[in-house]
Order: structure tokens, then C-alpha cells, then sequence
């Protein structure tokens, strides 16, 4: 199970039909749901908010393996936040490609240039089958990544509940973090346009 791989199917095959896909946002959320796997499946445990990594090990999957092997292994280790804000960095283009290299996505061609791909469509496939279950069933973990990364209003009720310490620490400081990537977007925003605005009263 990828529960970033899941997350970025529900992104395209389910919430892109009610609101755009932000790329920053959901690498932001994908560097965090690397981190819950590997927590799962014991290559790391978090001491507060500080990334203990575990023992080396080959996960199944290359993108969770390639996560483990880029955990910082130095004492005072690394930061939850430190950790998105670096393993986030291109990640949703990274796992977007995985997807299309092993048939997941499709990209038709399009009608004004056929060379040129079209918009991805998700496959219909076992591995869509099985994240679109997880979405529906409201698996909290998955939920709570998808309303961090703003892909839905909001977080379960009952999340805290139904999930552990290490969960909350996660999904908290991807909230943060997707947080204060829309200001520091909002602030360029204003500022190109005051630019603009004096340009013209020029």
C-alpha cells in the first residue's frame, strides 16, 4: 500500500472535478504520507517531531525505498517540517511519472496536437480500484492528508481519534506547511500586481 500513490489517484480521479490540483500543496502532502508508510512499516519512528530513522531495508516500492534511503541518519536528526519542505521538492512530478511508467495514468492525444499528450486520466486498474476504496470507506489517514493538501474542506471529526501521535504530528505539519506556502503565493501574488499596477502608471 502507497498512501501517497493513493493520494495523488483521489487528486486526479476524484477532487480535480471540484477543485484545481495545486502541485506544491499536494508534493507538501505526499513528503508527508512517505513518512506515515514508513512509519508503518517500522523505517522510521518520530521522537516528538524529530525523523528517527530504522534499519535500511528494500520496502516494495521504489519511491517508499528511495524515501528511506534519503532519511537523514545524524543525530539531532531531521525536522517533520525540514523533511517536506526537501523531500517535497518536485515530488509530485516524480510520482506522477511512476504512475504513467507503470500504465496507472494514460494521456490521450490531443486533438489539436497529436504528438503532444493530453491530460492524464487515472487507468482503471487494481491499484485505482483499491485507493478510490480507501477514499469512499473515509480512511482517516488518507482523509487527513487530502484535506491538509486542500484537495477537501476538511479533516474527519473524529480523525484524532482514530489515528496515533505520530499521525497528528504529520498531518499537523503538513497543514502548516501547505499553510504557509498559499501565503508566501498569495504575498508574490499582490506584489506582482502592485508591480504591474506601477508599470502601466508609468
Amino acid at each position: 500500500m502507497s498512501t501517497a500513490r493513493d493520494l495523488l489517484i483521489v487528486s486526479m480521479d476524484v477532487t480535480a472535478a471540484v477543485r484545481p490540483v495545486e502541485q506544491g500543496e499536494l508534493s507538501l502532502a505526499l513528503a508527508g504520507a512517505e513518512l506515515l508508510d514508513l512509519a508503518d512499516a517500522d523505517a522510521l519512528a518520530l521522537d516528538g517531531d524529530r525523523i528517527v530513522p530504522g534499519t535500511p531495508c528494500d520496502l516494495g516500492d521504489r519511491q517508499l525505498t528511495e524515501a528511506a534511503s534519503a532519511l537523514t541518519r545524524q543525530a539531532p536528526y531531521e525536522s517533520v517540517e525540514d523533511w517536506l519542505w526537501r523531500r517535497g521538492r518536485g515530488l509530485y512530478a516524480a510520482y506522477l511519472a511512476t504512475l504513467e511508467t507503470d500504465g496507472t495514468l494514460t494521456r490521450a492525444p490531443s486533438r489539436w496536437m497529436p504528438l503532444r499528450s493530453g491530460r492524464g486520466e487515472v487507468a482503471d486498474s487494481a491499484v485505482r480500484r483499491d485507493a478510490m476504496a480507501r477514499w469512499t470507506s473515509g480512511e482517516p489517514v488518507l482523509a487527513g492528508l487530502a484535506a491538509a493538501a486542500r484537495l477537501r474542506d476538511e479533516a474527519p471529526e473524529d480523525l484524532a481519534d482514530r489515528t496515533g501521535e505520530a499521525v497528528a504530528t504529520v498531518l499537523a505539519a503538513v497543514d502548516d506547511a501547505v499553510t504557509e506556502l498559499v501565503a508566501v503565493r498569495q504575498r508574490r501574488s499582490i506584489e506582482e500586481a502592485a508591480f504591474d499596477n506601477l508599470w502601466r502608471g508609468q
